[in-house]
């Protein structure tokens, strides 16, 4: 039988009491299935820990004690050369002009595709509708797949160079602003499509018109923090042969000892880089969402 209770109006509904065991109910079965998640994330961990402890030949829990031996070598190199350092940081200014140039204009290709295959993947706007889901599956490849693995297929196709960088940081900057964009897009007002509609305008008109000028701060916005990522995606991308300041880093910490001061002169450079290239996107994406 259910126990029935009266509210202050008389009307026959759920006690008190039914509402607090019912809570207590839910809380109950939330406590146990985190409980449940806890204790398969710990055993997860503690055998992907043991896999990892078997396949290490030199053994994890022996490494740890050695963890800040190689950076203290390092950093210890850097300062007894440290009058060389800034040397050796404009020495590498045009092997970093090199990467911002390889991210400048991978975001600007993969932007201009991003902006396309995300207005042909917006519900509403669509050129062919019936096509939307083909066009989001195209963003999710070209963002599932990692640039470092596109990079090394085109260096096989390609040869070195900064040209298969460009390609690779280009595919996934598509698909990932792709799907930023598509997002923003579906948020945009329809009326103005709506009147250049009835006024015999193409798609292509409605777009630039109509739908543009909505989202173009908040895509500017987005393609500026793509910009930042692809800085340190085309210096990555130099450890397996793309050129710019990756390749300098990677031949300087191959040497080994004795160019341990110009592998510090590029992380600061590259560093350096960075800070200043975030501080002043994020003023520009500021002043174009806000206004201010």
């Amino acid at each position: 039988m259910v126990d029935i209770a009266f509210g202050p109006q008389g009307d026959k509904g759920p006690g008190p009491t039914n509402g607090r065991d019912a809570y207590l109910d839910l809380v109950r079965r939330r406590r146990m299935y985190g409980g449940i998640l806890l204790v398969l994330f710990v055993a997860l961990m503690a055998s992907g820990f043991r896999l990892a402890e078997s396949r290490n030949a030199g053994g994890f829990i022996d490494g740890l004690p050695q963890v800040f031996a190689f950076p203290s070598e390092v950093i210890s190199e850097a300062w007894a050369k440290r009058a060389e350092v800034p040397g050796l940081i404009w020495a590498h200014v045009p092997s970093l002009i090199e990467t911002i140039n390889i991210a400048a204009v991978s975001t600007l290709a993969g932007g201009l595709a991003a902006m396309v295959l995300a207005l042909l993947s917006t519900r509403g706007l669509s050129r062919w509708p019936r096509f939307t889901g083909v066009f989001r599956r195209m963003m999710d490849a070209f963002r599932a797949v990692p640039e470092i693995v596109i990079a090394l297929v085109l260096i096989y196709l390609l040869g070195g160079g900064p040209v298969p960088a460009v390609i690779a940081i280009a595919l996934h900057t598509s698909g990932a602003l792709g799907k930023l964009f598509s997002e923003v897009a579906e948020n945009a007002d329809l009326k103005p499509v709506e009147g250049l509609t009835s006024v015999g305008a193409t798609w292509g008109q409605k777009m630039w018109l109509g739908v543009i000028p909505q989202v173009a701060p908040n895509w500017l916005s987005y393609a500026l923090l793509r910009f930042e990522i692809n800085v340190r995606a085309s210096a990555i991308l130099g450890f397996v042969g793309e050129g710019g300041i990756g390749h300098d880093l990677k031949l300087a910490m191959q040497w080994g000892q004795g160019r341990y001061d110009e592998v510090v002169a590029i992380f600061l450079l590259l560093f350096l880089t960075i800070v200043a290239i975030d501080r002043l996107s994020d003023r520009a994406r500021e002043k174009l969402v806000r206004g201010r």
